[in-house]
Parts: structure tokens; sequence; C-alpha cells
């Protein structure tokens, strides 16, 4: 990238044009990463009312660890870097647990509490 040595620290419009470009693309994935997560948790929250209706566990560390490995091969196909990706499928199945133990908490008489 070229800067501008004028004193004011302004870019050359070509780059600022190729920037804006690459951050209206990053704003447009952000934002279809944010709506995958809200249907994620849609299916979760369904599972959690049947795990809790059923009384199943609200961890399930045989999927938990067959899903990390799939998702790391993902990762590695995608030239993503597998340890982050098990980072991050980390920290949503923690969120995800956290969800059905509520829900587990909140049935009453064998019925889970309605969708959110």
């Amino acid at each position: 990238m070229t800067i501008s040595h004028t004193g004011t620290g302004d870019v050359d419009p070509a780059v600022r044009e190729e920037l804006d470009r690459l951050r209206d693309s990053i704003d447009n994935i952000d934002a279809a990463v944010v709506h995958m997560l809200a249907e994620r948790f849609k299916c979760t929250q369904q599972v959690g009312r049947l795990k809790a209706v059923h009384q199943l566990p609200p961890a399930d560390q045989a999927r938990e660890a067959r899903q990390i490995a799939r998702l790391r091969t993902l990762a590695e196909n995608a030239k993503l870097d597998p340890a982050f990706a098990e980072k991050f499928l980390n920290f949503i199945i923690a969120e995800v647990i956290r969800h059905h133990e509520r829900i587990a908490g909140d049935t009453v008489n064998g019925q889970a509490p309605e969708a959110d």
C-alpha cells in the first residue's frame, strides 16, 4: 500500500478505493457470519428443548469431539488455522451448553419452555 507523504497522511485514491472495496466485502462476510450463527443457535435451542424434555444431559462430549475433528479438517481444507477454528468452535459449544443448562433448569413437569 502506498501512503502519500504530503504530511497530511492522505491515502492514494486508488489505495483508498481498494481498501473500501475490501472492507465492504469484510462487512458483508461479517453480516453473513452473524446470520449463520443466529440460525445455528435457533437449531441448538431446539436441541436443548428436546434434551430437556427427554432428560438428556446438556453436553455430549462424543459429539463435541467429532465436531471439533470435523471442523479442524474443514479448516485445513479451507487454509484456515485449525487451532483457531477449534477455539472458535469451543467458544460456540460452551455457549450452547450454557443455553442447554438454562433450558433444562427452566423445564417444568417434563415440558421444555417455548422458543425464545
